[in-house]
């Protein structure tokens, strides 16, 4: 029960800080049968029976084609525990595999994919929200990802408006550490479906950011906790973006010991406009 805790104290404070759920929300929580996903769901149906607002949670599952895929084991789970759930077909799997060099990762196609039919999905079922079970250690490796290969400071927003501009999406996990998350499913015995497309590849960038961190935190302990509060701890006056040296008035940077006397302008630039103005 511990973990189950600290786990709704981390979700329950990214929904607050983030304002992600409204009274009257009706949330379509994708699940794709990992441990994040089943993890997601609980809370957020935890959260329903205990929050002052009302919201009502519709489980939505994709059964994208992999052959061999036991989708039965999610639909029983969902099924005895009296949960809204719906799982559609969509053969992604074949489009996937014929558009990708058998060498070249799945992931950013089949992610486009899945998301456009997760977007679909919410208007024709009237979500207001779609809930995303990206965790703690997937922003902070986007980061690194990000850093390292792209040439760009991003992570994943917690909050954020897709790319057709009609669907809001929400990642109530974002402050969930993926160990505390494991745990936390082994403890629930959740039926977990294991990706047999992307999970079975070991060239991706993000294992060897995986490895990478994995080795920082065996030898620094704390170290991904402290990547995820820097995330909520920008110092733009200390960055080079020329375009928000200017949306944010600066001239010069503040010495650190103004930077820490809350001084420097970049300190008053409320987060969520941080957000809107660099997204």
């Amino acid at each position: 029960m511990q973990i189950r805790r600290k786990l709704e104290r981390a979700f329950s404070r990214a929904v607050t800080d983030f304002e992600m759920i409204s009274e009257g929300d009706r949330i379509m929580c994708a699940v794709s049968g990992g441990k994040d996903s089943y993890a997601m769901h609980t809370l957020l149906v935890e959260l329903a029976r205990r929050a002052p607002v009302r919201f009502s949670i519709i489980a939505v599952n994709i059964d994208q084609g992999h052959p061999g895929y036991p989708g039965h084991l999610l639909r029983d789970y969902m099924t005895a525990g009296q949960h809204e759930f719906m799982m559609v077909s969509e053969d992604t799997y074949s489009i996937v595999t014929e558009k990708i060099p058998e060498n070249k990762t799945y992931c950013s196609l089949c992610s486009r994919l899945r998301r456009g039919i997760l977007y679909r999905l919410a208007k024709e079922l009237g979500c207001t929200k779609i809930a995303l079970g990206h965790h703690r250690d997937d922003a902070i490796n986007t980061l690194l990802l990000n850093l390292v290969f792209a040439g760009q400071l991003k992570a994943m927003p917690p909050k954020l408006i897709s790319d057709d501009g009609d669907n809001v999406v929400i990642r109530p996990l974002i402050y969930c550490a993926e160990d505390d998350l494991a745990a936390f499913s082994a403890e629930q015995a959740f039926p977990i479906i294991p990706c047999d497309l992307c999970g079975s590849q070991d060239n991706l960038q993000r294992k060897a950011v995986s490895r990478l961190l994995a080795d920082l935190e065996a030898r620094h302990p704390g170290v991904r906790q402290n990547m995820l509060a820097a995330l909520g701890n920008v110092r733009p006056s200390h960055l080079f973006d020329k375009r928000l040296w200017k949306q944010l008035g600066l001239e010069v940077a503040q010495d650190e010991r103004a930077d820490k006397e809350g001084r420097d302008l970049g300190d008053m630039v409320p987060t969520t406009r941080l957000l809107r103005d660099t997204a």
